[in-house]
């Protein structure tokens, strides 16, 4: 049952009309990013901070993340009407969001890779072997820039395509096995917490820490070389509602699986506990871990070169931060501890959203409806605080 899902899924998304389609290919490299490394961790990770709230946390996570989505989409909505904006705070505030961004894009991509090469060589009993793994990634990364290089974004989404297929059809797979599993032992309940959380305020700290989950809808804004604004803003919204789903079913079905423990879940738990499932699982999800690196790692190098794009506003320019994102990327896996690092690039993404949010409050001034503007800003006001307050208190998820 499983192959066979996953058969008809990966088939049904390889169709031709299907991969020709422009909005499903805009929406690919979003998609590619949120489902991205945290996909796998996201369920044991919800059962050790909040126990059986897990699909309430969820539920507050995705719609968090779709508030800052709805900001992000304003902003291209308004940019794309006023392509250079005067008002200096305006352009100090862009420029701040591109440069932390950017910084979070670079150790973004060299932990994906990292992290996928460490899955490949797990699968062989060979996690030690840490110049293997850094040759690995190596290799995955030159392939990457080489494929930006001369194919530009179309062949980068091509790349996207086959990773994101692949995975989704896993995906697909891992939810019909978890749903037969519950109706062959069912769990008390699925919704209905059973407890309370023994420390709510570190709880929410956890939380926080994972709306970086999550994160990837942002790419959909610096693709402005291939497409229109109304095409990033309607896909943004399609990879955020079709992840939205994924990860809330996901989490209800797989929270049964959890064991009891108080200790922070690996990378690797759920691939170990979906042996309760079936045997075949931990094989595909392994497959599906590498696709979610790759994948992630992908989009986040397009969104790195739209935002060279941006800053040098020269035609192809895109293909050269390909090129400076792998380049230095591949610095950063021979140079660093990535897993020492991932925490500033956490704190980058939500500085990054925070900026967004000061950025939509200011282009909110220039909207003539006086209760719209004043509606917007109280928004964005609000979006603002809880940004600050996650930059500044979250506990990010170092695992992911």
């Amino acid at each position: 049952m499983l192959l066979l899902t996953m058969a008809m899924v990966l088939s049904g998304l390889l169709l031709p009309g299907m991969r020709k389609n422009k909005i499903w290919r805009a929406t690919l490299t979003p998609l590619a990013s949120i489902i991205g490394s945290g996909f796998l961790v996201i369920a044991p990770l919800l059962g050790y901070a909040v126990g059986s709230w897990s699909t309430i946390a969820m539920l507050l996570i995705v719609l968090l993340a779709y508030c800052i989505g709805w900001v992000i989409r304003f902003n291209i909505a308004q940019l794309d009407k006023d392509a250079n904006p005067a008002a200096p705070l305006l352009k100090v505030i862009e420029h701040t969001s591109k440069f932390t961004l950017s910084i979070a894009y670079l150790i973004s991509i060299a932990f994906y890779i990292r992290l996928l090469a460490s899955f490949v060589l797990h699968a062989f009993n060979m996690s030690t072997h840490i110049a293997i793994a850094n040759s690995i990634a190596t290799v995955c990364l030159l392939c990457i820039a080489i494929t930006g290089v001369f194919r530009g974004l179309s062949g980068m989404e091509v790349a996207e395509e086959f990773a994101v297929s692949i995975k989704l059809s896993i995906i697909a797979a891992l939810l019909v096995g978890l749903t037969a599993y519950q109706f062959q032992t069912p769990a008390e309940s699925l919704f209905i917490p059973s407890a309370p959380v023994s420390d709510p305020i570190h709880a929410l700290r956890l939380l926080a820490g994972m709306l970086l989950v999550v994160q990837g809808f942002e790419t959909s804004r610096y693709l402005g070389s291939a497409y229109s604004a109304r095409h990033r803003i309607q896909t943004m919204k399609y990879a955020q509602w079709l992840s939205a789903l994924i990860y809330l079913v996901f989490v209800t079905l797989a929270h049964s699986l959890l064991p009891i423990s108080n200790s922070s879940p690996s990378e690797t738990a759920i691939i170990t506990m979906s042996q309760q499932v079936s045997l075949l699982l931990p094989i595909l999800l392994t497959v599906a871990a590498v696709m979610s690196q790759f994948s992630a790692a992908v989009a986040d190098t397009a969104g790195f070169g739209g935002l060279f794009h941006e800053a040098i506003k020269k035609k192809h320019s895109e293909r050269t931060g390909y090129t400076v994102a792998v380049c230095l990327a591949i610095v950063l896996i021979w140079s660093t501890n990535l897993f020492s690092i991932i925490t500033l690039a956490s704190q980058a993404f939500a500085l990054f959203y925070l900026t967004q949010c000061m950025t939509a409050w200011l282009l909110a001034g220039e909207i003539q409806a006086t209760t719209k503007r004043r509606w917007l800003r109280c928004a964005f006001t609000l979006l603002v605080i809880i940004l600050a307050l996650v930059v500044l208190f979250a506990i990010p998820a170092e695992s992911l």
